[in-house]
């Protein structure tokens, strides 16, 4: 097995009951060395619940949860050593200088000096501000200075819930850009949102959560294209050309396109467009049939759905931004 298919953290059947209500109802998911691994639902979904459990904040009521072969829950020490994390808001001192706050959290671990924190600092790319007073930075910096103090342990796995929350766009960006780098260096990096444009750009493989259960689990590109059965036919006459389409056994048109198209390709759609559900496989020799009842096929175009449209596919309309 190479680095890149390492499996940093497993996460198996793992379930959460308080009182009588599971909170958590299947959770299973794999996370390599080296990716971007998004965990992806609204809030509510029971994704800061699951991420409590990964890093030994509460214990689940079944399953099993393991970082670099090590049980989380019965090897909390030797598991935990691997991991670092950012639950909620970074957790910093303002009234300390950016070093200051490395120093007193490195005291907490063994083997941490002088050299690994100016390097953490490097890496956050914080060495201009990092002897300024924490009162002083923006969110952006306190963000990338909770992810210095993640790193002081040289973790395998990197845990971010909703890292983004507060960024203006320069400091989503910034963001973006340096939890690639990290991977691109072997790190398992674990992030938690409820933006599906953030997980599509960031991420390489994606969990998706709705209800305390994940729902589908996949590369990205992978599990959109997997939903990916939408064809918007330019026909004409259109009446002619829908009648004929609505009485193929393997097409099912789409009555409401505005649900499951961007406002971007609604706008886009001649006065003559049908949507359609139908197999690609199956589009040749339907084109051949309208062409051949007299039909005019101006344009026909297969529609790859967003991660927002596949969500909501998933989750039969649960909102998300």
């Amino acid at each position: 097995m190479t680095r890149d298919q390492e499996v940093v953290l497993s996460v198996q059947q793992v379930k959460k009951k308080i009182g009588r209500k599971w909170i958590i109802q299947d959770v299973t998911f794999d996370v390599r060395a080296g990716e971007i691994f998004g965990f992806l639902g609204p809030n509510g979904a029971g994704k800061t619940t699951t991420i409590r459990m990964l890093v030994d904040l509460i214990k689940p009521t079944e399953g099993k949860i393991m970082v670099c072969g090590y049980n989380v829950n019965r090897e909390q020490e030797k598991a935990l050593q691997y991991v670092g994390s950012i639950v909620e808001n970074p957790e910093v001192y303002t009234y300390l200088t950016g070093w200051e706050n490395l120093e007193h959290f490195a005291r907490m671990q063994p083997g941490i000096d002088e050299d690994r924190i100016r390097e953490v600092v490097e890496i956050v790319r914080l060495d201009q501000r990092i002897h300024d007073k924490v009162r002083t930075y923006s969110l952006g910096m306190r963000q990338r200075l909770g992810i210095a103090q993640a790193l002081l342990g040289r973790p395998k796995l990197l845990i971010l819930d909703e890292p983004t929350n507060g960024l203006d766009p320069k400091g989503i960006k910034e963001l973006r850009e340096f939890i690639r780098r990290l991977a691109e260096e072997g790190m398992a990096v674990f992030v938690s949102s409820h933006l599906l444009s953030e997980i599509q750009l960031l991420c390489e493989r994606v969990a998706i959560i709705s209800r305390g259960r994940v729902l589908a689990v996949g590369g990205v590109k992978d599990l959109v294209e997997q939903h990916s059965n939408l064809a918007v036919w330019e026909l004409s006459p259109l009446e002619q050309g829908r009648s004929l389409l609505t009485a193929h056994p393997h097409v099912q048109l789409v009555t409401q396109p505005e649900l499951v198209l961007d406002d971007t390709l609604i706008a886009g759609m001649g006065p003559n467009a049908v949507v359609t559900e139908v197999d690609e496989s199956e589009i040749p020799e339907l084109v051949a049939e309208l062409v051949g009842a007299g039909i005019r096929v101006e344009a026909v175009n297969k529609i790859n759905p967003t991660l927002e449209q596949l969500f909501l596919k998933l989750t039969e309309g649960e909102t998300i931004e």
